[in-house]
């Protein structure tokens, strides 16, 4: 792509309400536009972002053996009472109804619809297990939506439910889809952490948290120095004061604090700050009870299906991700996430040398499987363009200047903030090598 025919309306105004790095730097780099509280328009890059995010959680779980299916993002309010959930929600699940008085929800999870979408459908233990999925569109009327796409009201979800004829078989999948979320968050470059959590308003027991690691994450956690062990403070501490103080405290006045506890495997505890993108419940027979979803099993009785959900944040994950990779001069992509490789910078598009060597080597890197943009416009400086690739956080620059005359070209590494002199001849097969 061309940034000349590419809409990146970036900026150097700050919303006076975006306080955190992700939330600035996605409007400033134009990946997002407010549309209203906490709801969000994708410009071409964040959706770039979202489409590379979606690609991995979908191709990971797919190799999982889930299958994708999508519902209605509208759901009928009858089957949130039926299933004893319609207060549960409280305000957060918007409510309608429609020109014939029956009464809607926009939908804020959706084990109630999945449940009667297996329902009647999978009849007996042969049948089972199943898994199925979808990334699609909830809402949540938050009462302070803020931090951007962190905490806005509507957002892009994966959630997915799982059917068993045992305990056993669901713990199974359960720790089949524990090990593909690992894959998922590290495939994305993320440092993360899996927590033992409190299951909310979803329910069920076994509940694990899957936690992003950042100074500004909104959730305190505890983790072991030694070993795997994570945990919310929701688990390990009693006192619902206490866990509300130490969710108050910043990141460093956290690292003053010392934890007395110590781990099962001796290692010393820790706080941590995180941002939560995942989350897992072992759910039973929470929801197939109520809702009367049963199977035959191997003797001909009629038994509920036992159940699991999965959740991750797919558009939280973009803001995640910043949130852990950015400097003062912007954000950071990972490899996985970014919209582009490679930002091709023609320091004087209006020169004609410079302007031919940088769609030449262009024209290359597409050719060779390469994501690039090329910052072919002729009315800004270096400086803008430079500062444009700064925000906006390609990996990696081609700067096409000065040294071009002596067959040289400067890649910058955003990361790093390395440059190195490499040849006209030789910058696409050492592109290939670095990304």
């Amino acid at each position: 792509m061309k940034f000349s025919r590419l809409f990146i309306p970036t900026t150097k105004e700050t919303p006076s309400d975006a306080t955190l790095p992700s939330h600035q730097f996605l409007i400033r780099g134009g990946f997002i536009a407010q549309e209203g509280a906490g709801l969000y328009n994708l410009l071409p890059l964040g959706k770039m972002v979202q489409d590379n995010i979606r690609a991995i959680v979908k191709e990971e779980l797919d190799n999982a053996g889930c299958n994708e299916v999508q519902l209605s993002m509208v759901t009928p309010y009858k089957l949130w009472e039926q299933s004893g959930r319609s207060e549960a929600m409280g305000q957060e699940m918007l409510r309608f109804k429609d020109r014939h008085q029956n009464d809607f929800v926009l939908s804020p999870t959706n084990e109630e619809a999945m449940v009667t979408l297996a329902k009647n459908r999978a009849k007996s233990y042969r049948d089972l297990p199943i898994n199925l999925y979808q990334i699609n569109t909830k809402f949540r009327d938050e009462a302070r939506p803020r931090f951007g796409l962190l905490r806005g009201r509507e957002f892009l979800m994966k959630d997915g439910y799982s059917f068993h004829s045992s305990q056993e078989d669901m713990v199974r999948e359960f720790d089949l889809l524990e090990e593909t979320y690992k894959k998922i968050f590290t495939r994305l470059g993320l440092d993360f952490r899996v927590v033992q959590a409190d299951s909310g308003a979803i329910g069920g027991d076994g509940s694990k948290e899957f936690h992003v690691l950042a100074n500004s994450g909104e959730d305190t956690i505890v983790v072991c120095e030694n070993c795997d062990y994570g945990a919310n403070i929701e688990k390990i501490f009693e006192n619902e004061e206490e866990i509300d103080a130490l969710n108050e405290l910043s990141y460093e006045q956290l690292q003053e604090k010392d934890l007395e506890q110590k781990c099962s495997c001796g290692g010393k505890l820790y706080f941590k700050k995180g941002i939560e993108v995942g989350h897992i419940f072992q759910l039973g027979t929470k929801y197939s009870e109520p809702l009367e979803a049963t199977f035959l099993d191997e003797n001909g009785k009629t038994q509920p299906f036992i159940m699991a959900t999965f959740g991750i944040g797919v558009s939280r994950l973009i803001a995640a991700v910043i949130e852990q990779n950015h400097d003062d001069k912007g954000c950071i992509w990972t490899k996985s996430t970014a919209p582009y490789l490679v930002d091709i910078i023609v320091s004087n598009a209006k020169k004609e040398d410079e302007l031919n060597a940088g769609l030449k080597i262009y024209e290359e890197l597409k050719a060779a499987g390469i994501k690039v943009i090329i910052d072919d416009r002729k009315k800004e400086r270096f400086g803008f363009k430079m500062g444009d690739f700064e925000l906006i956080g390609f990996p990696y620059a081609i700067v096409v200047g000065k040294n071009l005359k002596d067959g040289l070209v400067e890649v910058v590494d955003r990361k790093t903030k390395e440059k190195t002199e490499i040849s006209l001849d030789k910058i696409v097969s050492y592109i290939k090598e670095i990304v």
